[in-house]
């Protein structure tokens, strides 16, 4: 099959780093299954994020309102509100997925052990997009991101990177 002419040679997408953030979160809560797999809330109870251009607080509101997949993955629905160190305030959405293989379900699952398996045995991403109304962060309304996730004591971290 010829390759269709009206496809460019363009760029591939670059990235740069906007920051890193952990997401402490309350014990969640079992919704049930439904008809597309189990639904589970997991409220956020706080946090902190920091790159070379923002930093702040993770409010301790919003959450992800997950779906366990009957395959065992898991689509994220997330909605987060973030206040700057200097006062501004950010919303951010992102979905995702996180595909963890049977081997590892076990341990991910123990809320005393998840936090030790290596990110590398699952793979946690996500598309970070931002609304504002502040003018000194409002360059975040234009920016499409990318993010890794990984387990952390208490909660969920994540490598937030701008696509450039």
């Amino acid at each position: 099959m010829a390759l269709d002419p009206r496809v460019k040679d363009v760029a591939q997408p670059r990235t740069v780093r906007l920051f890193d953030m952990v997401v402490d979160l309350d014990p969640r809560l079992d919704i049930g299954p439904g008809p597309l797999g189990r639904r589970m809330f997991f409220g956020s109870a706080g946090g902190t994020f920091e790159g070379p251009r923002i930093r702040g607080d993770v409010l301790p509101v919003g959450g992800d309102w997950g779906l366990f997949r009957p395959d065992g993955g898991l689509a994220l629905d997330v909605r987060l509100p973030l206040r700057t160190h200097d006062g501004d305030l950010l919303h951010m959405t992102y979905s995702g997925r996180w595909v963890t293989p049977p081997e590892v379900r076990a341990a991910v699952a123990d809320p005393e052990r998840r936090h030790l398996v290596d990110p590398a045995r699952y793979y946690f991403r996500t598309n970070p997009l931002f609304e504002t109304g502040s003018g000194r962060y409002g360059w975040l309304n234009d920016v499409v991101c990318v993010s890794t996730g990984y387990l952390v004591e208490g909660g969920i971290g994540y490598r937030v990177s701008q696509l450039v």
